[in-house]
């Protein structure tokens, strides 16, 4: 195949993203809302962000509190170069999952860009602020979201999930404009953790992003193709959050995002 110019690329990638966003904008198939087998409630939970190499790269925190009927859920990550994550989810839990707002903000060196993204499900619009050179830019409009969007909400949903069970959902993801995908999650199998001494087992789940054909091809182009997440929750009556393995970005480098305890005080008061 010949080289593509610059002109020529930039027409293809105009054309696929146009073909995509095209594809986001129709009604979704089938969509069906997870139910709500453990309601959410008041966490406040910290998290450490690790290399494959297990290096500490960052910290965050879970802060998730009912705000009137809503949930809202926010997840902020502080990388060790100054680069922040912040992912807010606001959804009800009547019955279903139902997400009503979606807000992330990525910025500093461990991006490609700067990007702060929302969407509101009852005004039923969306808007997108980036940077990728010296000047913002900015893109809003309506959208149609799907009773099975759950952006932001992939531990909630596998602590919902029955046993065994596979499902598939609908997220966005922000190319910097909102391209609306399947994610299929679905059990993969056990694997033994461990809890201080204890030995738990844990269900690896995959989260798989679905293109479908011409999507896919537009991704790939556009350098957007998103890769499977990976995700570990201990079994029982209550399902914990154990690991969360993946990309924050498509094309990004592979990160682990795990729950960690504080620790006490230095010295004890039991004698004072």
């Amino acid at each position: 195949m010949p080289p593509v110019t610059r002109s020529g690329s930039g027409r293809i990638a105009g054309v696929c993203a146009a073909v995509v966003l095209a594809a986001a904008a129709s009604p979704a198939a089938e969509a069906a809302p997870v139910s709500v087998r453990y309601a959410e409630g008041a966490t406040h939970g910290f998290l450490t962000v690790r290399a494959p190499d297990k290096k500490p790269i960052g910290t965050g925190e879970l802060i998730q509190m009912a705000r009137g009927r809503a949930v809202e859920s926010r997840m902020v990550l502080r990388f060790n170069d100054g680069s922040t994550y912040d992912e807010t989810a606001v959804f009800t839990q009547q019955g279903v999952f139902t997400l009503m707002k979606y807000r992330l903000v990525q910025r500093g060196p461990s991006f490609p860009e700067e990007l702060e993204a929302s969407i509101d499900r009852e005004k039923g619009t969306y808007a997108v602020r980036w940077r990728r050179g010296a000047a913002p830019e900015e893109a809003s409009g309506p959208i149609e979201l799907p009773p099975d969007l759950y952006s932001g909400m992939a531990v909630p949903l596998l602590r919902n999930l029955a046993k065994g069970a596979a499902e598939t959902v609908h997220l966005l993801s922000f190319t910097p404009k909102p391209v609306l995908i399947q994610l299929e999650l679905r059990p993969a199998g056990e694997d033994p953790v461990a809890a201080g001494p204890r030995s738990l087992t844990a269900t690896h789940f995959v989260l798989a992003p679905k293109l479908g054909a011409v999507r896919r091809v537009g991704a790939v182009v556009l350098g957007k193709s998103p890769s499977n997440f990976h995700c570990w929750m201990t079994t029982g009556d209550l399902p914990a959050f154990v690991r969360l393995e993946g990309s924050l970005y498509p094309g990004g480098p592979i990160w682990w995002i795990e729950p960690v305890s504080p620790e006490g005080p230095a010295h004890s008061r039991a004698s004072d």
